[in-house]
């Protein structure tokens, strides 16, 4: 039986990580052994980039609605326990987009999540 030796995987995953280090900076694009670090390295911090988006569009929502909600006179902690109360479920990128797009749907949100708190 022949022998096999493993040059051409070897060239096409070294290939394949190279291509995936194209742009990267000075020796990190064409040697191997810095590209593989480096790609290691940028696909950890996608990772991380990938979760940080989520807790960046939440901050920014909550943002949006409690800056309404304060012209409403009411706090964003009331409102949010309000709407539960009154079983209206709406996510926070929605109510966000009601406070930016639509002013009156907004201030009957607030009114129905007084009403069910009370006030």
């Amino acid at each position: 039986m022949a022998r096999v030796k493993g040059a051409l995987m070897t060239r096409k995953r070294r290939n394949k990580m190279l291509k995936l280090a194209k742009g990267y900076w000075g020796s990190k694009s064409k040697h191997f052994k810095m590209a593989k670090q480096a790609v290691m390295k940028s696909g950890n911090y996608a990772f991380a980039g990938r979760k940080q988006k989520k807790r960046d569009f939440r901050k920014l929502w909550i943002t949006r609605i409690s800056a309404q909600c304060k012209i409403e006179g009411i706090n964003y902690s009331q409102f949010i326990n309000g709407l539960k109360k009154a079983d209206i479920a709406l996510n926070r990128k929605m109510l966000s987009e009601i406070a930016i797009a639509d002013k009156e749907a907004f201030a009957s949100l607030v009114a129905s999540a007084k009403k069910a708190l009370g006030k």
